[in-house]
């Protein structure tokens, strides 16, 4: 295609940076050995190795079966099943457990906060030379493993410029999908990865990415440990991949373009978002008000006696506040430590009252599904965090009041960190909350006639960061009580 229309484009950045990442991880290697061996140690599944998909394809051509087993002989040194057991009994099976073992030890022992719940990282710098003697045993062998697979990827691409019309459409097709799997799940995962262990040990710093090593955790278990690589401006990548053959490319948001007091910085920003920046000098700009009312049917309350450090304190406002809506609310968490402890707080008072409340990461069921159970009750309540914030879409009254526990800031990670250097420092942080506050906001008036209110547990946002809320809605400084009252009122009728 020459012509592409990105719809939320707000979107756009962390597409790309997930598209165009690198992780070299435990879980990473695992799912390439699952997907060249399929389902191992008499396991059951539906995943089928490699070989069961194209053994008859390659029936009777000697070369394309030998690099097919060189291919399943080599994937031997990627994570096997168990892996993480041997981690912890310090025992790792192959070159690529061997070196994340480095990995994980060298982590402990440089990572800061290691008694919170949440992940670890550290930097790659300085180079450890116990790590670096793992990296260069796996980079060679990564190295055999992606030589029969660039193998086999050219014979079948030969195989189909060859054909003189003897495979059937179903062959062919087959035949393709082969080949472009081993480039995209074999080859350029493999390019990647050796791409990094060079890196690591020649030891320069290429100004273009991020690396860094972390232990990825969940409630204080580790669920991943490995080596990352991001673009510090992944839309780089995005135009360079997009532009040879782009004729024309629009991008819509109702927040893509931020709202601070800089007009020229507010476009600035949508572009570098969207990846404008790199794809013309003279980009067409348009915005445009929005239909709804909200100075009639919205409001926007800072509590400032609420202390947002006391989870007691927290839990109350919740309870409060979402008895005073009388459901239909939705609880925003910048941590799910927060949210749980809210949670186990204020359920059964709700409940009592006939106000259900659910939760992400409390409830054995997928995002998708609580929203759905949540939209479908006018008078039940959600607790959940980013994915819930960005992903809800709930018209009508089932959701009319919004409670955000304390102001989003970005969490100081490597990656952030190095995002901030090279977008602004203080503006790229207030930008980024500016936005997020936005999508909240967005999320209660979702027709004409929606009424809505947005609550702000923290009374530490910044005047700076209204611009988050349209210019004619009103922001109101109180205490929870007075809150409270207001809320009642204004949603008696909602």
């Amino acid at each position: 295609p020459t012509r592409y229309i990105f719809d939320e484009g707000h979107h756009l950045f962390d597409a790309a940076d997930s598209a165009f990442s690198s992780h070299l991880t435990a879980r990473e290697a695992a799912d390439l050995r699952r997907w060249i061996l399929g389902i191992e140690g008499g396991r059951k599944g539906r995943a089928r190795g490699l070989k069961k998909r194209c053994e008859d394809l390659l029936e009777g051509d000697q070369d394309a079966i030998k690099a097919l087993e060189d291919i399943i002989h080599y994937a031997s040194i990627l994570c096997a099943p168990n892996w993480s057991h041997r981690f912890r009994d310090k025992e790792p099976k192959g070159a690529c457990e061997a070196f994340l073992m480095e990995v994980y030890r060298l982590v402990y022992a440089r990572a800061t906060g290691q008694n919170t719940p949440y992940s670890l990282e550290t930097s790659l710098f300085p180079i450890d030379e116990g790590l670096v003697r793992a990296a260069k045993e796996l980079q060679t062998a990564f190295k055999r493993l992606l030589t029969p697979i660039e193998a086999l990827k050219k014979i079948l691409h030969m195989r189909l410029e060859n054909d003189n019309g003897e495979m059937n459409g179903d062959m062919r097709k087959r035949f393709d999908a082969l080949s472009a799997s081993l480039e995209r799940r074999g080859s350029l995962t493999l390019k990647s990865w050796i791409a990094m262990l060079k890196t690591l040990q020649e030891g320069e710093i290429d100004k273009a990415f991020v690396d860094w090593l972390e232990i990825e955790r969940v409630d204080g278990k580790a669920m991943d440990v490995g080596f990352f690589r991001h673009y510090v401006d992944p839309m780089q990548a995005f135009a360079a991949s997009i532009r040879p053959h782009l004729h024309g490319m629009a991008v819509t948001s109702a927040t893509l373009c931020d709202h601070s007091e800089d007009e020229q910085a507010n476009w600035k920003a949508a572009s570098e978002r969207s990846g404008a920046q790199y794809l013309t000098n003279e980009p067409k700009q348009s915005s445009y008000s929005s239909p709804f009312d909200y100075a009639k049917n919205t409001k926007v309350f800072i509590i400032n006696d609420v202390n947002k450090n006391d989870l007691g304190q927290v839990a109350n406002a919740y309870k409060t506040l979402f008895s005073a809506s009388g459901g239909g609310a939705l609880g925003l968490f910048t941590a799910i430590q927060r949210l749980r402890a809210v949670y186990d707080r204020i359920a059964n008072p709700l409940e009592k009252s006939g106000i259900p409340l659910y939760a992400q990461h409390m409830e054995d069921m997928d995002t998708g599904t609580l929203i759905d159970i949540f939209r479908d009750d006018i008078h039940a309540c959600l607790l959940g965090t980013d994915a819930v914030r960005d992903g809800v879409d709930v018209p009508g009254g089932s959701l009319r009041l919004l409670v955000f526990d304390r102001v989003p800031w970005p969490r100081p990670t490597i990656l952030h960190k190095a995002r901030r250097e090279a977008f602004g420092k203080r503006n790229y942080d207030e930008m980024l909350t500016r936005l997020k506050l936005k999508q909240a906001f967005g999320r209660l008036v979702r027709r004409a006639d929606d009424t809505g209110v947005f609550v702000m547990l923290d009374s530490m946002l910044p005047s700076r960061l209204h611009g988050a809320f349209p210019d004619d809605v009103e922001i109101i400084k109180t205490n929870l009580s007075d809150a409270r009252t207001r809320i009642e009122a204004l949603l008696k009728n909602a």
